[in-house]
């Protein structure tokens, strides 16, 4: 079985490899801020009120909020649009294809929430169990990226198809287990726009402002409505027409568009609002709790385990065959690569414990696994492909 390589495929891989670079500098100097003399006003730029409160409709928040319930909607709206080409025209339209990062995503989501709920079944720190399930596309091909050659492209759209069903694991987790008190009214006017949306879908409107205005309509209701505002996003893709998925798709037009400002604007903007982590006081002890020890092996371990265990129980079950070029070895390399969380893990932990001492040091395990992660990957990977030369 072969992986057809299209072009599209190739600008995401270029784009997503270079937004990593971004995305790692802007969370070092996130972190370099948050240590230094600016810590306080760096901090507290962030908490600086917008907007305007109109009263019935209020739409003053502090800039974190914007950029947590407001710019990671646009993120999770491209997310949704990715999602939908690969079930139609990608590696997920083909079951026999999608079956292998099928399996792949539900290892490396079960196993790091398992471990991370083992140790804090009963804590008030259980909630966090979704915070080590996602992995980050843009670090984790930005890895693969280095490597160049010395691995399969093949391998590359492998993690392309495990780390886009990941994430839509990780939007209905957010959805069933971090709503907070619904205001059914308001979740109302919400389904009654989506319902409105794929009317227009399906009496073949095609105009994009439309949809986009609705999905503005729509975004404001969910964000009233005790279920996050991100979620927005994600409905408003799969309304927004595909059609036959070529450059004149509605699709087509807003993904390629967005893909730019959300992997070199928004998510270099959300890492610089939310891993200005403060080390100053922080102590050993504060590294080794059951919540933080969860992340760090839910990441560093669960991820590969469990994507390298259900990738081989498909293949031993025959459910799903691998690429000529991808070995077990190469799927425990990238699972490694699997296990840098960093952007959704992030932004579940702003969901699970909101912005205390509690999500500050949870971040720092995130990050601190997710360097594991990524520098494990690459060596063994590396090594991997040095041996391949040599026999």
């Amino acid at each position: 079985m072969k992986y057809n390589i299209t072009k599209y495929f190739t600008e995401f891989f270029e784009s997503e490899r270079a937004s990593g670079i971004i995305l790692l500098l802007s969370a070092g100097t996130a972190m370099v801020l948050a240590n230094s003399p600016l810590r306080e006003s760096f901090l507290g730029f962030w908490h600086t009120k917008v907007g305007l409160d109109l009263g019935v409709l209020n739409l003053r928040y502090d800039l974190a909020h914007w950029v947590n319930d407001g710019l990671m909607a646009i993120f999770f709206l491209l997310i949704g649009l990715e999602i939908e080409r690969e079930l139609y025209v990608g590696e997920l339209a083909d079951l026999r294809k999608a079956a292998l990062p099928i399996f792949a995503a539900i290892g490396g989501v079960i196993l790091p929430a398992l471990i991370h709920f083992s140790l804090n079944k009963d804590l008030p720190t259980q909630s966090g169990f979704g915070i080590p399930m996602a992995t980050d596309i843009a670090f984790a091909l930005g890895i693969l990226a280095l490597l160049g050659k010395k691995v399969p492209l093949s391998l590359k759209v492998f993690l392309t198809a495990f780390a886009i069903i990941d994430d839509l694991i990780a939007i209905l987790v957010i959805v069933i287990f971090y709503a907070g008190e619904l205001n059914l009214a308001a979740l109302a006017v919400a389904g009654g726009v989506f319902v409105l949306l794929l009317i227009l879908n399906r009496n073949k409107v095609r105009t994009l402002p439309v949809y986009l205005l609705l999905g503005l309509v729509m975004w404001y209701a969910i964000l009233q409505s005790g279920v996050h505002a991100s979620i927005a996003g994600v409905l408003l893709a799969f309304a927004i027409p595909f059609t036959d998925g070529t450059s004149s798709s509605p699709s087509y037009k807003l993904q390629h568009t967005l893909h730019l400002p959300v992997a070199f604007g928004i998510m270099p903007i959300f890492a610089l609002a939310n891993t200005g982590v403060t080390l100053i006081g922080s102590s050993l002890s504060s590294l080794l709790t059951s919540n933080t020890l969860g992340i760090f092996i839910g990441l560093v371990a669960g991820k590969p385990l469990g994507i390298t265990f259900f990738s081989a129980l498909a293949i031993r079950l025959k459910v799903a065959s691998a690429p000529e070029d991808i070995s077990m070895r190469h799927l425990l390399g990238v699972g490694l690569l699997g296990g840098i969380g960093f952007t959704m893990s992030i932004f579940i932990t702003f969901l699970a414990f909101g912005e205390g001492s509690l999500a500050q040091n949870s971040k720092l395990a995130i990050i601190i696994g997710s360097l594991t992660s990524g520098l494990v990957g690459y060596f063994y990977l590396s090594r991997q492909a040095r041996n391949q030369e040599v026999t």
